[in-house]
């Protein structure tokens, strides 16, 4: 029997900071599943901020279309199939967005083992921890940061999932760990929740670079980058000899309408810098032994992470353009009512 979706789609650009105007909520009547569909029925999906640059159409990634639905990580469960490889009832993830049903032929979503999420690990962690955001920090640190013990690892947005996830990850290398986040609630979560050496509030801070200096006073060696700008140009300032700098997001420049840049550049040639960029889905094919290997964290408690969960799919606007007033504790989610 067809059945009533709600989504939120593009309305306009954005012109700066995302505004509730920029999005628009939409009903549509699905029809039933065809041949090899199915229909999903989404519990919760995600917000994030990598999505701005799309929005505004200066990403990597193709622009979004003008009535296209907003995208972001979904978890659903199978309402209705005529494919064989899923049954009605099954727990799966997939890039559908913000809506609260999607029709599909089955490409691009995955089973969820329903039993291995079991306290302490929640099924959204599925979108988040074990998802996009979890696997950057990952990959990021492990691969392109390669971290040694006693190193000094610099992490922006640090109560975020990325920087959060990281800097746990960096403390297990044996590293020293330094977060860097915008109130003084963040900063005590990392250190007293997730165990950073030190953290503080760049927003009470006049001087980056001398913040930087006072809390990593023997120099950085590595550095998670989630935010770019001035921070990015203070932690360059601080980088020791072949540091690494690792550029996953750029939340200070998605709503610029010219990009800020790099000053420090010098640096690179006198100090040996690398500075790269992370696509994590470069490391695809890696996917299930990194999660595996992170849910064995979790549930041994050496891994802890945090949601942000808001209710209702109406609230996916605010909560999205939340994220670049620094609301978000922990992963940002929306639960489908």
């Amino acid at each position: 029997m067809p059945v009533k979706n709600r989504r939120w789609v593009l309305a306009s650009r954005p012109d700066g900071k995302p505004v509730k105007e920029n999005f628009r909520l939409e009903e549509e009547e699905l029809r039933d599943p065809g041949e090899h569909e199915v229909l999903v029925r989404a519990r919760y999906f995600s917000v994030d901020p990598g999505m701005r640059s799309r929005l505004s159409g200066d990403s990597y990634a193709q622009a979004l279309g003008i009535g296209e639905t907003i995208e972001g990580a979904m978890i659903g469960t199978i309402k209705a199939s005529n494919n064989e490889r899923f049954k009605e009832g099954d727990l799966v993830t997939a890039g559908f967005g913000w809506q609260e049903y999607a029709l599909s032929n089955g490409r691009g979503i995955t089973k969820l083992d329903a039993s291995i999420f079991q306290p302490p690990l929640t099924v959204t962690a599925a979108i988040g921890v074990l998802g996009i955001p979890g696997l950057t920090a990952y990959f990021g640190l492990l691969d392109m940061g390669k971290p040694k013990e006693g190193e000094t690892v610099l992490i922006s947005s640090a109560a975020g999932p990325v920087g959060a996830t990281a800097g746990q990850i960096a403390k297990m290398k044996g590293c020293r760990v330094v977060g860097i986040a915008g109130s003084k609630d963040k900063c005590e979560y990392v250190t007293r929740e997730l165990g950073f050496d030190a953290c503080f509030n760049y927003k009470e801070e006049k001087d980056l670079v001398a913040a930087i200096k006072k809390h990593c006073p023997n120099g950085v060696d590595i550095y998670v980058d989630n935010v770019g700008g001035e921070m990015l140009d203070a932690a360059i300032a601080n980088a020791n000899e072949r540091a690494r700098l690792i550029i996953s997001g750029q939340v200070a420049e998605y709503n610029r309408p010219e990009p800020r840049g790099i000053r420090n550049t010098t640096r690179f040639i006198t100090h040996r810098l690398r500075m790269e960029g992370l696509v994590v889905f470069d490391y695809f094919k890696q996917f299930p032994q990194a999660q595996a290997e992170m849910a064995g964290w979790i549930k041994s408690g050496k891994l802890k992470y945090t949601e942000d969960i808001s209710e209702g799919i109406e609230t996916a606007p605010e909560a999205f353009i939340g994220l670049f007033e620094g609301e978000n504790h922990g992963r940002r989610l929306i639960k489908v009512g």
